[in-house]
């Protein structure tokens, strides 16, 4: 059964993805949040592949602090995978949430690894 909560989101989610949308130049850096977890892909819509993701539950992502910190060191991950790849880039998805606490210091610290957007 779903919340409005989450109907809500998911009526910004597809409003967003209505305007937005990645290419192999400049892919979408989509964000999903859970209650413990966050993760970040890089996806070239016109393929429908991912180029690129992290997480906080992978082993290279460094493990403690608070959820805001994680988001913080998944957005570094991700900018360093980015840039690994060659994409310099990016059109952000935040993916329905609001773009406050882990959702924003994980874009913080994607632009502070080197992603433009």
């Amino acid at each position: 059964m779903a919340t409005k909560k989450d109907i809500r989101r998911k009526k910004i989610k597809f409003r967003i993805r209505h305007k937005i949308s990645g290419t192999a130049e400049m892919p979408r850096l989509s964000v999903f949040r859970s209650n413990k977890e966050i993760y970040a892909q890089l996806i070239d819509d016109v393929k429908g592949v991912t180029l690129a993701a992290a997480s906080s539950r992978d082993e290279a992502v460094e493990k403690g602090g608070t959820k805001s910190e994680m988001a913080a060191k998944v957005g570094k991950k991700i900018a360093e995978r980015a840039t690994a790849a060659g994409i310099s880039t990016v059109v952000f998805d935040r993916n329905g949430y609001l773009y406050h606490g882990r959702v924003k210091s994980l874009a913080d610290a994607a632009r502070e690894g080197g992603l433009k957007f």
